[in-house]
């Protein structure tokens, strides 16, 4: 999967929002796949416009707790959000995920400009989730 910073460098290459949002979908494409018994109305990220289902899972790296996030939709570019979110937090630690300015993100990729109001809600339901998982394990070590 790619980096934060990988994909803050491609969007800078990419000069619309067309093409940036060809590349996200793109990046859907790469996503793991998760299985279908993963995808049932536990998982669902609710306020999502198209329908996403996100799990996580507290595992072991480099002798630290990380969480590790497996998600999918069933719209393209939903994926492609799916794939930044993971470039931003996935197998970070709890603290990680919590101190990270999600926002700052989004601004330098402009998704903040160019989703529109339910995608950003989407987003944001997604973002919610993690931070939420991540503060629920955090409290617990």
């Amino acid at each position: 999967m790619i980096t934060i910073n990988e994909l803050i460098e491609e969007f800078e290459f990419l000069h619309d929002w067309e093409e940036r949002c060809d590349f996200l979908i793109d990046l859907g494409f790469e996503l793991p796949a998760m299985p279908a018994s993963e995808k049932t109305e536990a998982n669902r990220v609710h306020g999502c416009q198209s329908m996403v289902w996100l799990t996580t899972e507290l595992k072991k790296a480099e002798g630290q707790k990380v969480l590790h996030i497996n998600a999918d939709s069933d719209a393209l570019i939903v994926k492609g959000l799916i794939a930044v979110l993971l470039a931003i937090y996935n197998d970070k630690t709890p603290e990680e995920i919590l101190k990270t300015d999600v926002r700052q993100y989004f601004s330098q990729l402009q998704l903040d400009k160019y989703l529109s109001s339910q995608r950003k809600n989407g987003l944001f339901g997604m973002v919610e989730r993690v931070q939420s998982e991540a503060k629920q394990v955090a409290e617990e070590n």
